[in-house]
């Protein structure tokens, strides 16, 4: 009877690993973290098929992105580089995210500015790359919309994001690596976020189906006013592939840039 248990809970598989992917060694051991005083997202066991550095994505299905406030830039009124807290749902910080780009791209071309996205985890070690490059979002220009390329580790592509022209609402798709489309984010006709939150749908290619989304909380009147710092979850199945939950974290600074972020040298 014992056996036939055991053989059970082997054909059921172990938490933390992506369905089809190849059963990990039976003498695996689970071992709970320390609650006490936790910070830090604890060290997980990399699963062989998983980029290195994204098993700490394995299994989450809320991602929380916190924009840090920028003093400097309040003071001043110019425009300095992002930095993002990544988090899980117990608020431990996963990963930490940091713009490159040079203070022209940033005072002259404002939300519109190609950069890199540097994303390290929690030891230092960068494990995705975002690489953003200088584009239009109009749609009097549709053949040439914003778009992310995804890396990780760096080096690696593994997928994009692309805006879609459309006259009405803002549509990106997440693609694999081979520029194919995975799934669709589509967003509100009117995303400013000014006395709510802003969700965008994450949608089946065909749209029938939605699997998720990814939300801008509103944070109050005085601090999107007066303040750059902006906070997102990713709603998703815990069990989507960790490529596509980091192209999705990319897709979260692209709307950052594209729809929430503002100079304080306007007001």
């Amino acid at each position: 009877m014992a056996s036939k248990d055991a053989q059970n809970q082997r054909s059921r598989g172990l938490p933390g690993f992506l369905p089809g992917a190849p059963d990990p060694d039976h003498n695996f051991q689970v071992s709970l973290p320390n609650p006490g005083n936790q910070v830090w997202q604890p060290v997980l066991p990399p699963p062989g098929s998983l980029p290195p550095g994204l098993e700490y994505l394995s299994q989450l299905d809320l991602i929380i992105i916190h924009q840090q406030v920028e003093l400097l830039g309040m003071i001043l009124g110019t425009e300095t580089s992002n930095k993002y807290e990544i988090k899980n749902s117990l608020g431990q910080r996963i990963y930490f995210a940091v713009e490159e780009s040079i203070c022209f791209n940033r005072t002259f071309c404002s939300t519109l500015r190609s950069c890199t996205l540097k994303i390290t985890d929690n030891s230092g070690r960068e494990v995705i790359t975002v690489n953003r490059p200088l584009r239009c979002n109009s749609c009097w220009c549709p053949c040439y919309l914003q778009e992310l390329e995804i890396q990780a580790p760096p080096g690696t592509i593994v997928g994009y994001v692309a805006q879609k022209w459309d006259p009405f609402l803002p549509k990106f798709t997440i693609q694999n690596a081979n520029k194919e489309d995975i799934l669709k984010i589509v967003g509100p006709c009117a995303p400013c976020g000014c006395f709510g939150d802003v969700d965008f749908e994450v949608k089946t290619i065909n749209e029938k189906l939605t699997i998720g989304k990814i939300s801008k909380y509103w944070s109050g009147f005085v601090n999107d006013v007066f303040t750059n710092a902006d906070n997102f979850g990713i709603h998703v199945p815990a069990d989507l592939d960790v490529t596509v939950k980091a192209a999705m974290i990319g897709a979260c600074f692209l709307f950052d840039f594209m729809f929430f972020e503002h100079s304080l040298a306007g007001l």
